[in-house]
């Protein structure tokens, strides 16, 4: 089972589009997937029209099996499934805080449905925090999108300092650019600065900014799936397929 996390520490960037649309293209090609949603919003939820799971609080999502698997719901699309977030899980800091091995308990989590699935996608919530360092530790790859614009990079950059400060391996980071716009020269220039100071961490696939990926929220559905010729779903369906590549 591949653990795969969808993460920025910067809101706005098209993280959950990128969550949903990935997650999407794995079932489709076969892979038995859940996308957990970690943040507390719960939008890659409400993109697959699943509820929140009342009942799974914060405490019991890591310590009671049943619980956490009960908590898993069918999604519209075959071979995906969908652990929705609710509000509670906001405290999921203050509860890891006083637990010991913290930095380990969603790794130990997330093996209660090891035999279910292929591949398991984290939608993160965009902090760096101790739920983070939980998920830099599980996770097998770590997709991160960026915006070329300053502080999109410089969050960027500082994500790759925490890595390296917490002896993380740097290889786990796959970044690629998000919302871009081919009119905008700033980030022409981002991206070529980026690409020479990140060479293996960037991957080629960039995801322009659409309307199609606007409407997703009115949809509720992935790009993929109600408008598979766009631009944006064939960015998506190449973004997994290098991903994939890589992992």
């Amino acid at each position: 089972m591949k653990i795969i996390a969808c993460y920025s520490n910067k809101g706005g960037v098209g993280k959950t589009a990128t969550a949903v649309n990935l997650a999407y293209a794995l079932a489709a090609k076969g892979q038995r997937t859940l996308l957990c949603d970690l943040d507390p919003q719960g939008a890659s939820s409400f993109y697959f029209r699943v509820k929140p799971s009342k009942k799974l609080t914060e405490t019991k999502f890591f310590e009671d099996v049943e619980r956490f698997t009960k908590a898993i719901r069918a999604s519209d699309f075959d071979g995906l499934d969908i652990l929705p977030a609710n509000m509670t899980f906001r405290d999921f800091d203050v509860f890891l805080s006083r637990m010991r091995n913290s930095r380990s308990r969603l790794k130990k989590a997330l093996k209660a449905v090891k035999g279910d699935y292929d591949v398991i996608l984290l939608d993160c919530p965009p902090n760096i925090s101790t739920l983070s360092e939980n998920v830099f530790s599980a996770a097998d790859g770590i997709i991160v999108p960026v915006i070329p614009t300053t502080l999109s990079q410089r969050t960027y950059i500082q994500l790759e300092q925490f890595f390296q400060a917490n002896k993380l391996p740097l290889k786990k980071l796959h970044a690629f650019f998000s919302m871009t716009q081919g009119v905008k020269s700033l980030h022409g220039q981002t991206m070529e600065d980026m690409r020479k100071q990140h060479k293996k961490r960037f991957l080629k696939t960039q995801i322009a900014f659409t309307s199609d990926i606007e409407r997703m929220g009115v949809q509720r559905a992935p790009v993929m799936a109600t408008a598979p010729r766009s631009q944006a779903a064939q960015a998506y369906g190449t973004l997994h397929d290098e991903l994939m590549e890589r992992l």
